[in-house]
C-alpha cells in the first residue's frame, strides 16, 4: 500500500512555516506499514490543489492532505476536493451542530463562518475533531478502494483526527504488500566507512543511511509475510560486521545507553569541558533519573579554570597547549579527583571558527578518559562549523564512555 502527502499552505512555499506535519504523517503512515510514495507542496489555490490532486490520485492507495480546512478565504481545500471528485458540497447539520455546541460552551457566540466547515462533499465522511473545529474528511472508493483523507493545518488538529479516527480507517493489508522497518543506532563510524563495511548488505537489501554529528542511523526495510524474518537475519548480519558500532535500535540515544550502564554497573560520571561548553553534561542529564550516575561538571573554558579546579599543570599549558592529548588526560583525572566519580571524561578542542593554528587546525579536538588507573585519549579531526563541532566532539566522547563501560 502506497501514500502521497500533499501539504497544503502558501505560508509553507515561502518558508514562514516549516512543514513538520508531512515529516510527522509520513513517520506514521511508515509505522503502519504503508509506504511513502511523495510529499507534495502546493499554496492555497484551488486549480494548484485540483492539479496536485490529479496527478497523485492515480497513483496512490491512499491521498492524504493537510491545511486549508477552516474559514478564511485562503481556505479552499474543501471546495477543491469536491470539484475534484464532482461532488456538490452539501451542509451536514449534525456537523454544523457539534460545532455551535463547542463555540457555546466556551460561552462564544456562534458564527456564521462555522457553516462553511460543516460544508461537506456529498458522500464524504467527517472526522471528528476533539481538539479544534474544522472536521477532517473521508472518502473511500469502491472500485480500486482508493482511501482520500483530508486534515486541518493545525498540527494538534491534525495528529488528534489522525490517531482518533484515520488510523482505524486505514484498511492495511498485512499481508505480501506490509512493509516492516527496523532502525540500527550506530556512533563512531562515519558515514561513508559504515557504506563501505556494508556494500555487500546494501547490494542485497534495502538499507537507508540516516547521519547526524557522529551518528548515523540505519534504516532497515523488508516486505510481506516474512519480513520480520528477514530483519532479523539482517540485524544478525550487521551486528557481525560493526561489532560494538551499534549502539542500539530505533529510538536509543547515546545519552541512555551510557546511563544504562552506568546505572547497571553502579558507577558514576563526572565531565570536564572546554570547547563543547556543558553539552555533554547536557546529554546525560537529559535523560529522566541521571542524578543516579551523573556526579558532577567543570566548564573549563579559561585555561586559569583548567589550572585552578582541574588542576592540569601550568608547564602542560605552556609545552603542550589547551587543546592536547596531556591536557585532556589531566582534565579527566582532575575532574574524577575533584568531584570523586568513578569515571572522568574530558573534552578540549579548536571550535572554530578562528583560534586555529597550523599545527592544531579548527576542527582539532581531543577527548580524555580515566577509570581507575586506566586512561586514554583519543584525538578528532573535525570541520570548520562550530556548532556541528561541538555536537559530534559531544557525541563522541559519549561514545569514547560507553565503549570503556562495554569493557569494563
Amino acid at each position: 500500500m502506497n501514500a502521497t502527502i500533499l501539504a497544503i499552505g502558501d505560508e509553507l512555499l515561502v518558508g514562514q512555516v516549516v512543514n513538520t506535519n508531512a515529516g510527522w504523517l509520513a513517520g506514521q503512515l511508515t509505522l503502519l506499514g504503508i509506504r511513502v510514495r511523495r510529499v507534495v507542496t502546493v499554496g492555497d489555490h484551488e486549480h494548484d490543489i485540483i492539479d496536485a490532486m490529479e496527478q497523485e490520485w492515480i497513483h496512490s492507495d491512499l491521498l492524504l492532505t493537510s491545511g486549508g480546512l477552516g474559514t478564511t478565504g485562503d481556505d479552499v481545500t474543501r471546495e477543491a476536493v469536491a470539484e475534484f471528485f464532482g461532488r456538490k458540497l452539501l451542509l451536514n447539520t449534525s456537523v454544523l451542530a457539534r460545532l455551535q455546541e463547542s463555540i457555546m460552551e466556551r460561552g462564544q457566540t456562534p458564527m456564521a463562518a462555522l457553516e462553511r466547515m460543516a460544508m461537506m462533499p456529498r458522500d464524504f465522511a467527517a472526522l471528528p475533531n476533539p481538539v479544534g473545529q474544522a472536521p477532517g474528511l473521508h472518502y473511500r472508493t469502491a472500485r480500486r478502494r482508493r482511501t482520500f483523507v483530508a486534515l486541518p493545518g493545525p498540527p494538534e488538529e491534525m495528529k488528534a483526527i489522525f490517531k482518533g479516527s484515520v488510523v482505524a480507517r486505514l484498511s492495511v493489508r498485512r499481508d505480501r504488500f506490509r512493509l516492516s522497518h527496523r532502525t540500527l543506532c550506530t556512533a563512531g563510524i562515519p558515514e561513508s566507512f559504515l557504506a563501505s563495511k556494508l556494500a555487500d548488505l546494501t547490494a542485497r537489501f534495502e538499507i537507508a543511511f540516516l547521519p547526524s554529528p557522529g551518528q548515523v542511523r540505519l534504516r532497515l526495510t523488508a516486505l510481506g509475510k516474512t519480513a520480520e524474518a528477514s530483519l532479523d537475519a539482517l540485524e544478525k548480519a550487521i551486528r557481525s560486521v560493526l561489532g560494538d558500532a551499534v549502539f542500539g535500535t530505533g529510538e536509543d540515544t547515546l545519552e541512555l545507553v551510557v546511563g544504562n550502564l552506568l546505572r547497571q554497573q553502579q558507577r558514576t560520571i563526572a565531565v570536564a569541558e572546554s570547547c563543547t561548553g556543558g553539552l555533554v553534561q547536557d546529554l546525560l542529564t537529559n535523560v529522566p533519573g541521571s542524578s543516579d550516575y551523573v556526579a558532577g561538571g567543570v566548564v573549563a573554558y579559561d585555561n586559569r579554570v583548567k589550572r585552578m579546579l582541574l588542576g592540569v599543570q601550568a608547564a602542560t599549558l605552556t609545552r603542550e597547549g589547551a587543546v592536547s592529548r596531556t591536557t585532556a588526560l589531566e582534565m579527566a583525572r582532575g575532574v574524577q579527583t575533584a568531584i570523586g566519580a568513578d569515571l572522568g571524561l574530558a573534552v578540549t578542542g579548536v571550535a572554530g571558527p578562528g583560534g586555529g593554528t597550523k599545527d592544531k587546525p579548527v576542527g582539532t579536538v581531543w577527548i580524555g578518559l580515566v577509570d581507575g588507573d586506566q586512561a586514554e585519549a583519543r584525538l578528532l579531526t573535525l570541520g570548520q562549523d562550530r556548532r556541528r563541532n561541538k555536537q559530534q566532539s559531544a557525541v563522541l566522547a559519549l561514545d569514547m564512555a560507553r565503549r570503556r563501560l562495554l569493557r569494563h
